[in-house]
């Protein structure tokens, strides 16, 4: 089978890193076409894979005609644009979060691409591919906790650029606490509170860090995460369910735990999101490329998260933005997934 021929919009630190894993890590699949806003970058990536030309234009990269298949990592208010250009020519693609930049954009993404009956869009939500992750959700599918009942969510980072702000602590960080609350509980997450703990004095002027977001589901269950983006320690992700039989925790990096004369004992925090997710991201595009090559036979070129989970996640955090502003719960907006056939 030959390598299905891929172009990666926006190669910088994530796409950048998707580059290499297609090249070093992934089998069936080769790097056709780089683009970046800088086209020095996408040259320069170019450059070192053989066969693999930079193309200025992301539109005129989709459209090219040895191009198969599309990963966006670009910024998030290009991918309206280059998704809808990738379902005009019938080209998979794996687009990271967000699928776009709000709701309303997102759903006329999941309606254009119901109208052409394949699922062409898949959705960078790499947690769902992580070991600790999909075990978790194997162990609750199986009902060895009786009824899931509450989920506590820590989301940690030691920094981020100069340009995040509020907000972007709900959009780019809360977004994965979104996913993996749908990924386990199966269920649509229909209110959202955030809420305003005193400020890291270390955090830059003008973000609202740490943020603590309260969520609750259609059935009724109860989802809390503590959101610190700027703690200067490390990356940490740990996520515990509670249910009606016992609880589990994950994302505790326990690795090697020692102990010291002095009383301290402890192991090693992962430092970022590439020790963390290395393994899941590697997974996620490994299925995605061979969904692509299965697609052509069964009409659906995902497996995992879709257009409606990118469309999902986009109300949750468009409501949590709201309630950023007013400090009082917001009900979550969506249409009914089954008003809209193919979603």
């Amino acid at each position: 089978m030959s390598d299905i021929k891929i172009a990666v919009l926006g190669v910088g630190i994530m796409g950048a890193d998707h580059v290499a894993r297609i090249t070093s890590r992934i089998s069936g699949a080769a790097v056709v076409v780089v683009n970046d806003y800088l086209a020095e970058k996408a040259e320069t990536i170019a450059a070192g894979i053989p066969d693999c030309r930079a193309v200025g234009d992301p539109l005129d990269a989709i459209a090219d005609a040895q191009v198969d298949a599309v990963v966006i990592a670009s910024p998030g208010p290009s991918h309206e644009k280059q998704l809808l250009a990738c379902l005009e020519h019938g080209k998979p693609v794996l687009c990271e979060k967000p699928l776009t930049t709000d709701a309303e954009t997102s759903l006329a993404v999941v309606k254009r691409e119901a109208e052409l009956g394949n699922r062409l869009i898949q959705v960078g939500f790499m947690r769902r591919f992580d070991r600790e992750y999909a075990q978790l959700k194997s162990m609750l599918d199986a009902g060895e906790f009786g009824r899931p009942l509450v989920l506590h969510c820590v989301h940690r980072n030691p920094a981020v650029p100069p340009t995040f702000d509020s907000a972007m602590v709900v959009r780019d960080s809360l977004v994965h606490e979104v996913d993996v609350t749908r990924f386990l509980f199966d269920e649509e997450i229909t209110s959202i509170q955030i809420i305003r703990p005193a400020t890291n004095p270390g955090a830059p002027e003008g973000i609202q860090d740490p943020q603590i977001a309260i969520m609750r589901t259609a059935s009724g269950k109860h989802i809390d995460v503590e959101l610190f983006v700027t703690t200067g320690v490390a990356y940490e992700v740990r996520t515990e369910l509670v249910g009606e039989k016992g609880s589990a925790f994950i994302g505790l990096d326990v690795g090697l735990v020692r102990k010291t004369a002095t009383g301290m004992w402890g192991g090693q925090i992962t430092p970022g999101f590439r020790e963390r997710f290395g393994q899941a991201y590697d997974t996620e595009f490994q299925r995605w490329v061979d969904a692509v090559h299965a697609g052509a036979t069964t009409g659906d070129y995902t497996d995992g998260p879709v257009a409606w989970d990118g469309y999902a996640a986009a109300a949750v955090c468009e409501a949590g933005v709201r309630s950023l502003n007013s400090g009082e719960p917001v009900d979550v907006r969506m249409v009914a997934r089954e008003s809209i056939k193919g979603a």
